[in-house]
């Protein structure tokens, strides 16, 4: 006799939403957008609700995981919170800090990058951007990984940031000047700025052979649509 076998629960739209991580992501949002608001009036506080939702971002993936509430709309709404914290955060540099495009051309890459390995992922038939095991570069590969390593990189690059806006004092630093005073001044955050540097590096490496390696993929698409018959 055939045992009767238990239909799993179709979830609602709304029970998707409300998922734990979700809400997580909800509250990173109105908290980076607090925090924006008030960047220039009190810059620490700016920076501990911005690295609080920096840290957040790490806690919904692990209760994404633990929960068994790991969905499409929260891996995308992550990505997206994270991209628009960093841009914003770029283009405040880019008003504090001389020359202004550097910050900027740092925003297009890390957008650039990560828009096209999403949608290489998309025609590679990945279910995430992180799926790079196929890939031969082997930093490339060390990045997404390992999770301490990458974790680290992200950091690096976040504490960075949040530290030149920390030690910009008016609108017109020069970003070579604040670095060599960083290296030798014996600051908090001064330390900081030099012991982020290197993640901050590889990270910036690393979104260029994505963007390359990504780049790669929508070409060869084209090229392999164009020999079908």
């Amino acid at each position: 006799m055939a045992k009767n076998k238990s239909i799993p629960i179709r979830p609602s739209k709304l029970s998707v939403y409300l998922y734990i991580p979700n809400i997580i992501g909800y509250t990173r949002v109105l908290m980076n957008c607090f925090a924006f608001a008030i960047c220039f009036s009190n810059k620490w506080i700016f920076c501990a609700l911005y690295f609080i939702s920096f840290v957040c971002d790490g806690i919904d993936g692990w209760v994404a995981r633990k929960f068994n509430q790991v969905s499409t709309f929260g891996a995308v709404l992550d990505m997206v919170t994270d991209r628009i914290s960093t841009a914003c955060l770029l283009v405040i540099l880019s008003q504090v800090y001389r020359p202004g495009m550097v910050f900027l051309s740092l925003l297009a890459l890390d957008i650039g990058s990560h828009w096209l390995q999403m949608y290489s992922t998309f025609l590679l038939g990945k279910a995430s951007h992180k799926d790079v095991k196929d890939s031969t570069n082997w930093l490339f590969k060390a990045y997404y990984g390992n999770r301490m390593f990458m974790a680290y990189c992200c950091v690096a690059c976040e504490v960075l940031y949040i530290s030149l806006f920390l030690l910009a004092q008016n609108e017109t630093e020069k970003l070579m000047d604040v670095l060599k005073a960083s290296i030798t001044e014996g600051s908090l955050v001064s330390v900081l700025v030099v012991l982020s540097l290197f993640g901050w590096a590889i990270k910036q490496l690393v979104n260029i052979i994505q963007m390359k390696t990504a780049a790669d993929v929508c070409v060869l698409h084209d090229i392999n649509k164009k020999e079908r018959p």
